[in-house]
């Protein structure tokens, strides 16, 4: 079993940060692993993404061009990943960003508004964790607890306080994420 994916979104929306969380979980789990990281000309505010492959016989390449899975964080990110993933794959797509829907009929989609229940707890930065969950969830991974352990280890000291909120975060995305079994060519959202 081999599974790629790419994560994509704005510098600053936490792109990195879902894709490491991603790594770490896996490993614990026993998995092989790569993650590589891709800036734009800008950290903050330009385009980010990262490819995390996640295997059980060690990774040949860590670099993804036809991803299983995709979360975009964002429109220019959709507009510019959403052709790359395989046919049946995961696209899991901010909907509180999104200039237009996906327009593939041939993937498992779910919209959620990922910015819109980090808002509301307080916290729009956590709008990432909502999306990684529900991929997570979706394409069975990782489990949940994995991801929130992920959390404790990798979490910069002056970010702790809002280890509880991304715990909730994942738990908001899995809740989600499980809901994505509509049928292919289906979309599912927003939610």
């Amino acid at each position: 079993m081999e599974r790629q994916i790419l994560i994509a979104g704005f510098g600053g929306q936490g792109v990195m940060l879902a894709g490491i969380l991603l790594a770490e979980a896996a490993m614990a789990e026993g998995y092989e692993v790569s993650w590589a990281p891709s800036y734009g000309p800008e950290m903050r505010g330009g385009t980010a993404h990262c490819s995390v492959v996640i295997a059980d016989e060690p990774v040949s390449s860590p670099v993804v061009t036809r991803p299983d899975g995709l979360i975009v964080l964002n429109g220019p990110s959709l507009e510019r990943f959403e052709e790359s993933v395989v046919p049946g794959g995961v696209l899991v797509a901010n909907a509180s960003l999104l200039g237009r829907p996906p327009r593939r009929t041939d993937l498992r989609v779910l919209l959620v508004q990922a910015t819109e229940w980090a808002t509301a707890q307080g916290a729009p930065a956590v709008a990432n964790m909502v999306a990684l969950g529900a991929l997570a969830a979706a394409m069975g991974l990782v489990q949940l607890s994995s991801l929130q352990q992920a959390v404790h280890r990798t979490v910069h000291a002056r970010r702790r306080h809002l280890i509880p909120l991304n715990e909730r975060a994942l738990e908001e995305g899995f809740r989600l994420g499980s809901r994505l079994l509509a049928p292919q060519g289906q979309h599912s959202g927003p939610a």
